[in-house]
């Protein structure tokens, strides 16, 4: 079977820019509107009306929640956001492992251990109910894994997880172990909200991809973690917010620019491989930035401004607007989390529109399996002998 799939190989874009390789009911991206939506909804819109946990509902059951639900699935997940004891007690140790990685690197094996200890077995083997079930209490234990290894790397205790707390308060109160402002806990849960799913991003399709081998629910995670934190997905934040600092002034906006420009460097939170317009979670986020307001959203919107006028001068022809890592590192400063938790951050929103995207692939038995073409030297040619 093999040798005829590969001897059947048809081209495609690198990248697999624009393939088409299964359908889903979970949410699509339609780049050159400047539109995205999860299920039937614009996800601007739910992270505008609804909490997180609706959300989480709506991408898990296929339905936005009446008040009923909302009650019921809250008090479902709330007792999953407690570690087990043997995970619980490995945390130090992992975090003083992975202290020059910092969280995210701890919770990929955080991640297996938990799957490990709660004896999660491979989707294939399990019924849909099951699956969900391995997939909730994954999602509601990585903002404790998160927090829990940040806290342990800068030397402070790690701080029980709240149940009466909604989500993105929780995990506000985990990382500081203050009660969080009701402002900025809102303007964190709406980014959270408008990251938890964008198409067949990077990261969703390497969890797809591990989900369609029939592996655990944590195994699909694990590796979509991976994917989130290389530097041109998930890695972006902290160094959009990077950028600002090193432009430091208004004056040096323009030569700041035009020397990277010219060098060939890549401009951090600018451009997006899918939007040929404004991308709509930069969109909602600079508004959100704005209500905030302060000297860094000021200089943000100028540097905004300028950045895209000189790309356009130096590259007409081109959309180049800011991605939603741009104004997301400025929400997120001024939201008091630290650098470092920019990315987790991202992931404490993107694990449960994985997750979603597992338990739709797993629901289909066929293993992904593309082809490559061999451009090495022609084969077959004699082995030499060893000296």
């Amino acid at each position: 079977m093999d040798g005829r799939v590969m001897n059947t190989t048809v081209a495609v874009p690198r990248g697999l820019a624009g393939v088409v390789v299964t359908e889903t009911e979970l949410g699509d991206v339609r780049g050159r509107e400047g539109f995205y939506h999860y299920r039937q909804y614009s996800a601007v819109d739910l992270a505008a009306h609804r909490s997180f946990e609706d959300v989480w509902h709506l991408m898990f059951r296929g339905t936005l929640p009446g008040p009923a639900e909302r009650a019921a699935f809250a008090a479902e997940l709330a007792p999953l956001r407690r570690l087990p004891a043997d995970v619980r007690e490995a945390l130090p140790a992992l975090a003083r492992a992975t202290a020059l990685s910092g969280p995210l690197a701890g919770l990929r094996t955080a991640l297996s251990l938990l799957g490990a200890s709660a004896g999660f077995r491979p989707v294939y083997d399990l019924d849909p109910g099951r699956r969900a079930a391995d997939a909730l209490a994954a999602c509601a234990a990585v903002p404790t894994l998160l927090t829990a290894l940040y806290r342990l790397g800068q030397g402070l205790a790690p701080v029980e997880p709240r149940e009466d707390l909604p989500y993105a308060a929780n995990y506000l109160y985990m990382l500081t172990g203050e009660e969080p402002d009701p402002v900025r806990a809102r303007a964190v849960e709406r980014y959270l909200i408008s990251t938890v799913d964008h198409g067949f991003n990077a990261s969703t399709f390497t969890a797809r991809v591990i989900a369609s081998t029939g592996a655990d629910v944590t195994a699909c995670l694990t590796g979509a973690v991976g994917a989130l934190s290389g530097p041109l997905h998930g890695g972006a934040p902290s160094r959009a917010l990077d950028t600002l600092d090193a432009i430091g002034t208004v004056e040096r906006i323009g030569p700041w620019i035009r020397e990277r420009v010219a060098a060939g460097e890549r401009i951090m939170g600018f451009g997006h491989p899918v939007y040929r317009t404004e991308d709509p979670r930069s969109r909602m986020l600079r508004e959100i930035a704005v209500q905030l307001g302060g000297p860094l959203v000021d200089f943000a919107v100028q540097v905004e401004a300028q950045v895209e006028a000189i790309l356009a001068e130096l590259k007409p022809g081109r959309e180049l607007h800011t991605n939603v890592e741009f104004y997301a590192g400025v929400v997120m400063e001024l939201c008091g989390l630290p650098r470092e938790m920019f990315t987790p951050t991202f992931c404490v929103a993107r694990v449960v529109g994985w997750s979603a995207n597992i338990l739709e692939q797993a629901a289909d038995s066929k293993i992904i399996r593309p082809a490559a073409r061999y451009v090495g030297p022609t084969p077959p040619q004699p082995v030499p002998p060893a000296a």
